[in-house]
């Protein structure tokens, strides 16, 4: 079996190997995956943090050994807590932009190794703490809803609550029906800031996840990282009064 890591900012994870599938997600510089197949231009990956599957340009990563992976499996890097941060390329100067929630391998004194490369980090690194959470929800207020997508510039309700606890120091899967098989369920009643709350739709599948806050409140990416209304029935629209999503369940995964 061979290995990667993406050493660029971002790059697209799709459902199928074509530029015009959906984007079923995103890599963020420094993840490393396991490569379960290769076609032209395209090889298909699992992401060793969360299991997650899709496609990428082969264009788009570079190989490591099974000794790298299994390393940085036993290893817990710092990220990427700027909205944005930069790497500097040791030898060419050539600077790399990475979004929030990147992961730095093998950081020490402000500087990042990938193998033979060496980069020097621009920004601030993530606490790690699940005190910030509520810091990091707001980080990405009017961030646009993209499907798939897992940065400031745009991402979707899945993602944005596992980047969330993820800079907060707690891993969780990529989409809402994975994170509502997880943590402890709670009553409406008993709510607290920063549980996870899941929707359902027509067909009464989880289709869509928030994170409360205080005041009967939520924060979550619809059409934008909007806070909302929450209440027995579901998200009540702050603008509109009306109805958006039907609640299912409350989840704690964070004390």
């Amino acid at each position: 079996m061979e290995y990667g890591i993406n050493i660029m900012g971002i790059i697209p994870l799709r459902k199928e190997p074509k530029d015009q599938s959906e984007m079923v997600s995103q890599v963020l510089f420094g993840q490393h995956f396991k490569i379960l197949e290769i076609k032209p231009n395209w090889v298909r990956i699992q992401l060793a943090d969360d299991d997650y599957e899709g496609w990428i340009c082969a264009k788009q990563y570079d190989e490591i050994t099974y000794e790298d992976y299994d390393n940085l499996n036993l290893n817990d890097f710092p990220k990427v807590g700027d909205k944005l941060g930069y790497l500097e390329d040791v030898n060419t100067g050539k600077s790399t932009p990475m979004p929030t929630g990147s992961t730095l391998p093998y950081y020490h004194q402000g500087t990042v190794r990938v193998r033979q490369k060496k980069f020097k980090f621009k920004g601030v690194l993530a606490s790690d703490n699940i005190k910030d959470l509520g810091i990091y929800a707001h980080y990405f207020l009017n961030s646009p809803y993209l499907w798939g997508g897992k940065s400031i510039l745009g991402i979707d309700c899945s993602g944005f609550t596992q980047l969330v606890f993820s800079l907060s120091g707690i891993q969780i899967p990529r989409d809402a029906y994975q994170q509502e098989e997880i943590g402890e369920t709670v009553e409406l009643s008993h709510i607290k800031p920063y549980d996870l709350v899941f929707f359902i739709n027509d067909k009464n599948r989880v289709h869509h996840v928030g994170i409360a806050l205080e005041n009967n409140q939520i924060i979550h990416a619809s059409g934008q990282v909007r806070i909302d209304n929450l209440t027995s029935e579901g998200i009540i629209h702050s603008s509109s009064n009306k109805l958006t999503h039907r609640l299912y369940s409350i989840k704690r995964v964070a004390e």
